[in-house]
């Protein structure tokens, strides 16, 4: 018998159960129907961070960030290169540090761009600063 994990919605945050070797199989939300995996950064704010970090079983990538900082731009594509490659394995995912400060106080966010992951609702691995698809993907693989 396989192992389900408990996938949250990108769309309305519900839990879902996804066996394991079933991820990549197109799953969609019971819910609301739409698709649990996008290959694309999920936008997170204070509504949904505690849903999407907490209730995953899936390793949850934050890129803390604002639309100021040069490099935190210059990252963004990488970031989507990662997400699309890393999907359903890890959740990417941006939350924009000047829309939601007290979730970045709450962080110690000291500068941007910052990458953490969650995993099991806690902190498990920070890096700061920008870079490329493939080093965000080894990182991310090897940290979690």
């Amino acid at each position: 018998m396989s192992q389900s994990l408990h996938v949250i919605c990108p769309h309305c945050d519900t839990a879902n159960r996804v066996p394991e070797e079933r991820l990549a199989d197109g799953a969609t939300c019971g819910r609301c129907g739409k698709a649990l995996f996008a290959g694309k950064p999920l936008e997170l704010n204070a509504a949904n961070f505690e849903a999407q970090t907490g209730r995953s079983d899936i390793p949850v990538v934050v890129d803390f960030w604002a639309p100021w900082c040069g490099p935190c731009r210059m990252m963004a594509p990488q970031f989507e290169k990662a997400a699309a490659v890393l999907e359903p394995r890890y959740r990417l995912a941006k939350l924009n540090t000047d829309a939601e400060q007290t979730l970045a106080a709450r962080f110690n966010i000291r500068s941007i761009p910052t990458l953490a992951i969650f995993k099991d609702g806690r902190e498990i691995a920070r890096q700061s600063g920008a870079m490329d698809a493939a080093s965000l993907e080894r990182w991310i693989r090897q940290a979690a």
